[in-house]
């Protein structure tokens, strides 16, 4: 599938099944996140066959089951921290999809403490992504209408309506969508409102809106 397919076809999973991620799945998935790392400057970690981080009550209270892999975002205390994870951490995640896997991003119901991810010294550990192969595909989730995520002068352009509706898509934390998206010209600006995680929600839509906007005349404010 292509990144839009696998846009719409991408739904958080929390219950997983015993398969591992092995052999050419597990070396794409290792090559996504190398590369994401060189791009950002991120200590992201691929955690493989370990469970315990989602083996507390925590773990539980969030519904998740048999999760024994998971994505952990590190990287550098520094302004923007939130949003590069959310970028990239969504590029890893549709890259998963891609390859036949499921995810789901997690943000307190897990165990920082036993998980084996590394935290250099001035790096921050700021949260997971569940994956693996799910018991199912997980379910689309009601969000918001168009009009109440951007704001356009004049004819909404077809390039920008298809960014939106990327960006419609993306997880974001409860469900919430807290962001907006406004054009001006060709300028695009993206702004995350006041809502748990919704700095990391904003490199997630992001990464969506530059999918979904393929072959458009545009930049970023």
């Amino acid at each position: 599938m292509d990144l839009w397919e696998a846009i719409k076809s991408r739904h958080s999973v929390r219950n997983y099944t015993d398969r591992k991620i092995e052999g050419d799945v597990k070396e794409q998935l290792i090559q996504m996140v190398n590369v994401c790392n060189r791009e950002s400057g991120l200590h992201i970690q691929l955690c493989l066959n370990e469970p315990r981080a989602f083996s507390g009550m925590m773990a539980k209270y969030g519904k998740f089951k048999n999760v024994n892999n998971y994505i952990a975002l590190v990287g550098r205390k520094e302004k923007g921290l939130e949003e590069k994870c959310g970028y990239y951490g969504e590029k890893i995640v549709l890259k998963a999809q891609q390859l036949g896997l499921n995810t789901c991003w997690v943000a307190l119901t897990y165990s920082k403490g036993k998980s084996t991810a590394v935290v250099e010294k001035g790096e921050k550990f700021l949260m997971v992504i569940a994956i693996g192969y799910g018991e199912t595909s997980g379910a689309a989730h009601k969000g918001k209408p168009i009009e109440d995520l951007c704001r356009v002068k004049g004819v909404m352009p077809d390039w920008f309506r298809r960014g939106i509706e990327a960006a419609q898509l993306a997880p974001t934390a409860i469900n919430q969508q807290k962001f907006l998206f406004e054009l001006n010209g060709n300028t695009v600006k993206a702004t995350s409102l006041f809502g748990p995680n919704s700095r990391v929600d904003l490199g997630i839509v992001k990464y969506h809106f530059e999918i979904g906007t393929s072959g458009g005349n545009w930049h970023w404010e």
